[in-house]
């Protein structure tokens, strides 16, 4: 049964069509049009479209009998170069109104040009247009290079600067990843490795220069690692194990390599450090520490800034696991918490390299996945703050967060009370050491002394926690 339509999606409706908004009828069959309208938003800005709203946003719904043909018909064109070029992954979403059913497609801004039917196809007020003047397909191209960093040209960059046995080895994944989801002959299947590189839109052509060259996803993807680190020095991906040296580390990878090995390198790094740990789903075992491993890996690798000078970090503590990665945010916070989050692709062309040799899916679903794996791996609930730098934060202590305490006040007696992570490392710090500070207490646990003051705030009102004397020579008391 589809879920009701939100109330985000009903006030865009209400808002009527816009750069980003179409609506299109749709009782039994997809529009002539979709596709024209789905390639001028990747071209443009993205956007929201509606099928079963008439262009008055009167919702007229879509034939119930007729989802499960539109629905598998939208899939198969979105996998076909000749209907759109390159292929996209995007997602039909239904809904329920007033007991009639919607379709919504939500399209990302993308970061190549697309076409469809041979035409690309832009957006305006009007709707949707075609574009053959050349001057304006320039001006599409530059736009999508200024806004991702993978864009980026290089034209005396060659193909042997790159790995061709690492293409190769990416082909035939593809082509065994096409064959176990029963979706016949890949594309690639008969395509040279610059065959492949130009299908992606990997080699491409400078506007500003004229120049043709590699891009610089196709060197990360594929670049040997002296051709890389010539372009980025800084590329590297530090994955720590820090348990027991909790200061340093127990276990290091530096990792500079191509963005495929560079997955091959984290997911061995985990598997090596994290416990598998039994998990049935329909009857059939289920390895929930890679499937978790594979999700946080992967959005540490497609959607990292790769021009800020940043490491990225994987780091395995004892109660948690987490990664670091340069940014280009849309927003500050957990984008868990946000209701109807819109995901927006960083690095589309690498994504979608990813998506054909399945390790990564359709956009925003690895969040529904990690969220749900994470509950089962140990209870938990992860964290996914997108900032200037993205952090996520896996937990893996099988323990719910509640700690049996004596809390003193008045009288005594045993009561349970819920900490978090951070306030228990608090009070077993404290413990040890009482006269330590709150800005000793922040770099010991790497956090911002707001942080500390907040859950030294926090353990004051459940009555654990007490500060006697001034703030420079008194000490802790913690009551347990």
């Amino acid at each position: 049964m589809a879920e009701k339509i939100p109330e985000n999606l009903l006030k865009i409706i209400d808002m009527g069509e816009t750069y980003t908004t179409e609506f299109k009828e749709a009782s039994i069959d997809l529009p002539k049009s979709l596709f024209e309208s789905i390639c001028g938003m990747l071209n443009r800005n993205g956007g929201y479209i509606f099928l079963g709203v008439k262009d008055d946003k009167t919702i007229i719904g879509v034939n119930k009998d007729a989802i499960t043909k539109i629905k598998k018909d939208f899939t198969n064109l979105c996998n076909n170069p000749q209907k759109i070029s390159p292929t996209i992954y995007v997602g039909m979403q239904e809904y329920e109104y007033n007991d009639k059913i919607i379709l919504v497609i939500y399209i990302p801004q993308s970061s190549t040009v697309h076409k469809t039917g041979g035409k690309i196809f832009d957006r305006n007020e009007d709707g949707d247009y075609e574009i053959n003047n050349e001057s304006l397909i320039e001006s599409i191209y530059l736009r999508k290079q200024a806004d991702y960093s993978e864009n980026r040209i290089y034209p005396y960059a060659t193909m042997e600067d790159l790995r061709i046995d690492v293409i190769e080895r990416v082909k035939q994944m593809a082509i065994e990843n096409y064959h176990l989801n029963g979706k016949g002959k890949h594309p690639w299947m008969n395509m040279t490795p610059e065959e492949i590189l130009r299908s992606l839109q990997l080699y491409d052509k400078d506007y500003t220069t004229g120049k043709e060259g590699l891009t610089l996803a196709a060197i990360l993807l594929f670049g040997k690692d002296s051709t890389i680190l010539s372009i980025i020095p800084h590329h590297r991906t530090d994955a720590l194990y820090r348990v027991h040296d909790v200061d340093r580390y127990d276990d290091r990878d530096i990792i500079t390599t191509n963005l495929i090995e560079s997955y091959d390198r984290l997911m061995a790094f985990i598997v090596k450090h994290l416990d598998d740990r039994f998990y049935l789903e329909n009857d059939r075992r289920i390895d929930i520490r890679n499937v978790i491993g594979r999700e946080i890996c992967v959005n540490l690798l497609i959607h990292r800034e790769f021009v800020e000078p940043f490491y990225a970090r994987l780091i395995i503590e004892k109660e948690s696991m987490k990664t670091e990665n340069a940014n280009k945010a849309r927003m500050i916070g957990d984008i868990l918490q946000v209701k109807n989050y819109s995901p927006k692709p960083k690095n589309p062309k690498i994504a979608m390299v990813f998506r054909e040799i399945g390790l990564a899916d359709e956009l925003g679903s690895g969040m529904i996945k990690l969220l749900k794996y994470t509950k089962e791996y140990s209870g938990g609930i992860p964290k996914l703050i997108e900032g200037d730098i993205f952090r996520t934060e896996i937990p893996l202590n099988r323990q719910e967060n509640n700690v049996t305490v004596n809390v003193t006040a008045n009288v005594t007696a045993n009561v349970t009370v819920k900490l978090n992570p951070t306030e228990q490392k608090i009070l077993k710090i404290l413990k040890e050491n009482p006269n330590i500070t709150q800005e000793q207490l922040s770099k010991k646990l790497k956090v911002t002394t707001m942080t500390i003051k907040r859950n030294t705030n926090k353990l004051k009102e459940k009555g654990l926690l007490e500060r006697i004397g001034a703030d420079k020579n008194g000490y802790w008391k913690i009551n347990l």
